[in-house]
């Protein structure tokens, strides 16, 4: 049993960045398509925050579409990918409480269970970076 772990152990280190990568790319994706309604319609998107109660609805929707075309872009390159993953995390955790959470858990039933995988995905980012295949990287290594 103990040389299987260490089996393991030694295939999962090779494979860590690899996973990196596929999580910034999932989350790239992820965001793209809301961004991209935002940036169609941002004033709709005013207009339902406002409707939601939010304060400075306006002023939010362009934040929101803001932070999410900067998450789809500098995780697709692996560029601040900590911090980044912040304010995405953010908008993730107003997201939950603004529109699903009433909604319980399930995505199936509009519920905050996307939104909670995708926290979780920003937070492995924020502690461990974009990893060895990303733009952060390469300019990281060329400075040492």
């Amino acid at each position: 049993m103990k040389t299987l772990m260490e089996k393991l152990r030694t295939i999962a280190g090779k494979l860590d960045n690899l996973i990196l990568l596929l999580l910034r790319l999932t989350l790239a994706y992820g965001f793209y398509v809301p961004a991209k309604m935002k940036w169609n319609d941002i004033h709709a998107i005013g207009s339902w925050f406002e409707s939601m109660g939010y304060p400075f609805p306006y002023l939010n929707a362009y934040l929101a579409g803001i932070t999410e075309v900067a998450g789809v872009i500098f995780l697709l390159l692996g560029l601040g990918t900590r911090i980044i993953s912040l304010p995405l995390i953010v908008v993730m955790l107003v997201a939950i409480f603004t529109v699903h959470i009433g909604n319980g858990f399930e995505a199936g039933n509009n519920g905050f269970e996307i939104p909670f995988y995708y926290m979780l995905m920003l937070g492995s980012l924020v502690v461990f970076g974009g990893g060895k295949y990303s733009v952060e990287y390469l300019v990281c290594k060329r400075k040492q």
